[in-house]
């Protein structure tokens, strides 16, 4: 039986942990063929093995705030599956020292705004080309739940960043529906990510309190992301563009969480 995206080639950034590397196994398990951009050089090339060899998936190592190296990673697409039908431009950090602006400083600050979105621009930038050619194409933006209200542990930088890739998702998707491409914003709420994990071992009271304020009283799972993903590429959304998809455990829609 065939997947939801047999045959499609996909972009991933970002994909060998966490919600990217979810949605890596995703694609295939849906018979997409996935280019995997990371820099963790190991991983993704134990990762290609895993996912059955070269005939299913390339990895590329790329810095997703070089422009060079990014218009590589999806020519590298085009040039080994003959197409670029999917792009999801998850790549992103969430450093401890973006935290109050206050105490933000301003190194931080750019730092988290190249990688979480410039990389994005930069990605857009280079896939669009090939899918306005196509005729069709779907682009998946990783925002935040952050991008559409305040978080309740500041980090200046990330809220800042992620509220401009919705907005750059939202333009996109307007000014590119009618030559066939859709752009939507993935928003998740806290998932228990490499990153997550990373700030509760550092500062376990900062990442509690965000357990606190999530109706369903858990963190999402990246499996979770993945299906929203897998949604948002397939032709099951054919009608969505330029769209804030929440998958918040229910935070963007709460006045008050009951403990």
């Amino acid at each position: 039986m065939a997947g939801r995206i047999q045959d499609r080639v996909a972009v991933v950034t970002g994909g060998c942990s966490g919600i990217g590397l979810a949605t890596v196994q995703r694609f295939v398990e849906e018979g997409a063929r996935v280019v995997i951009g990371d820099i963790d050089d190991g991983r993704g090339t134990a990762l290609v093995e895993e996912l059955g060899g070269t005939d299913i998936a390339t990895y590329v190592h790329v810095d997703v705030t070089s422009k060079d190296e990014v218009d590589a990673l999806f020519k590298t697409a085009k040039d080994t599956y003959g197409s670029v039908d999917i792009a999801f431009n998850n790549a992103g950090i969430s450093p401890p020292e973006d935290d109050s602006i206050l105490d933000t400083d301003l190194d931080a600050w750019r730092r988290v705004q190249e990688v979480n979105l410039t990389s994005v621009y930069l990605c857009c930038k280079a896939a669009l080309p090939y899918m306005i050619e196509q005729g069709k194409g779907s682009i998946i933006n990783t925002a935040s739940f952050v991008a559409v209200m305040g978080a309740a542990t500041s980090q200046i930088s990330y809220s800042a960043s992620k509220g401009g890739v919705l907005s750059m998702s939202r333009e996109l998707g307007v000014q590119f529906a009618r030559q066939g491409v859709r752009v939507n914003a993935l928003c998740p709420g806290p998932v228990n990510t490499p990153l997550l994990q990373e700030l509760f071992a550092k500062d376990e009271e900062r990442a509690a309190r965000r357990l606190v304020h999530i109706p369903m009283g858990r963190f999402g799972e990246p499996s979770e992301m993945a299906s929203a993903v897998l949604f948002l590429a397939s032709d099951d959304s054919s009608f969505m563009t330029a769209s804030t998809f929440l998958v918040d455990g229910g935070i963007s829609g709460a006045y008050v969480t009951p403990l």
